[in-house]
């Protein structure tokens, strides 16, 4: 008969001064960030009146607002987390992979590791946000464009052994799949292979989360919803099925531990030996904008991870993370000094 898992201290015992510690040596760390980068556009306009061809709303064009997206976003989040980040990626030789360029180019981070693909689509997410002056504009439509063809094998050969070059002086790789073809469970697991003593190895994989179960991955940050649709299952509040799934995944991938997200019902961290802590959400559970939330908490997971921090204390630092990123407009990012003032705060409150 199967144990029922042993739930580990409660958040309120966290040594909020140690996470401090972890996160003041971010920006003593390195990490590669390899998957794929996608572009989020947001195109602004004021509600000018509705069409008389159709029934749809006319906005007059205010302002477009560009962000890196998908792996880029959690690239751009180690960076505002001051860790030093290589991203390893391939974008289409295309105004949105010109974008991504220039931006993290802007960001002083090296873009050598981000291979241009000629007749390749750099996924691109716009969304039009439509409002009234003085108001704020709510997402009315999103179109995505996205690759019509898979990456040349000349280009995954590059990113392969970019990969495998940059690994040996890396405090922890985080790997991030949105099923737009960089990363592939087959080239993690040959590029890992040839490694002495691998550091950790985060994934956040939007689909066929299982398919790395061999290929080195040691931690994996599936939201919710991943893990029902991996599993076939609804969980809500049933948290016998939460146990059940995270447990399953944890063994099949065999991973050091496995950080389920869970919206506002908070984080679910689980580790071998039955071991399943429920972290309760940081902030107001009402957030303002998810957009792009996985990506802050992969981030934070990983470079806590890669400073020594246990997966328990490396998931409590990512909640406050992704507690605050959601509470911010778009796809944004989470700073180290933001982190360093919550944990301050926090502890000073509890020492009074």
């Amino acid at each position: 008969m199967k144990r029922s898992p042993k739930k580990n201290a409660p958040s309120s015992s966290v040594d909020l001064l140690a996470l401090a510690d972890y996160v003041e040596q971010f920006s003593s760390k390195t990490v590669v960030l390899f998957g794929d980068f996608v572009a989020d556009e947001y195109q602004f306009g004021e509600i000018s009146r509705v069409s008389r061809e159709a029934p749809v709303l006319i906005l007059r064009h205010r302002e477009t607002h560009f962000a890196p997206g998908g792996g880029a976003n959690a690239a751009n989040n180690l960076a505002a987390l001051g860790t030093h980040i290589y991203p390893i990626s391939a974008v289409g030789d295309d105004p949105a992979g010109d974008a991504l360029i220039a931006y993290f180019r802007s960001k002083h981070v090296d873009v050598s590791g981000i291979f241009r693909v000629r007749d390749w689509t750099t996924p691109t997410k716009t969304r039009f946000l439509a409002g009234w002056a003085h108001t704020v504009g709510q997402q009315v439509l999103r179109v995505d464009r996205e690759p019509q063809s898979p990456l040349p094998e000349a280009v995954r050969k590059k990113l392969q052994a970019r990969l495998e070059g940059k690994l040996g002086s890396a405090h922890a790789l985080a790997v991030s799949d949105y099923g737009f073809g960089v990363a592939s469970p087959a080239l993690l697991r040959q590029a890992l292979s040839k490694q002495n003593g691998a550091p950790p190895v985060t994934l956040d994989a939007r689909h066929n989360l299982h398919d790395y179960a061999k290929a080195g991955i040691t931690s994996a940050t599936p939201n919710e919803a991943e893990l029902e649709s991996l599993h076939h299952v609804a969980i809500g509040q049933n948290l016998g099925e939460l146990t059940r799934c995270g447990a399953a995944t944890l063994a099949a991938m065999k991973l050091h531990a496995l950080l389920v997200t869970r919206g506002r019902d908070g984080m679910a961290l689980f580790e071998p030996g039955d071991q399943l802590t429920q972290i309760s959400v940081y902030g107001s559970d009402q957030a303002v904008d998810v957009t792009g939330a996985g990506d802050t908490v992969l981030a934070a997971y990983t470079v806590a991870l890669a400073c020594g921090a246990s997966p328990l204390a490396a998931a409590h630092i990512a909640n406050i993370a992704g507690g605050l990123v959601v509470m911010k407009r778009g796809t944004a990012t989470v700073t180290r000094d933001e982190l360093l003032a919550v944990l301050r705060r926090q502890a000073g409150g509890a020492a009074s």
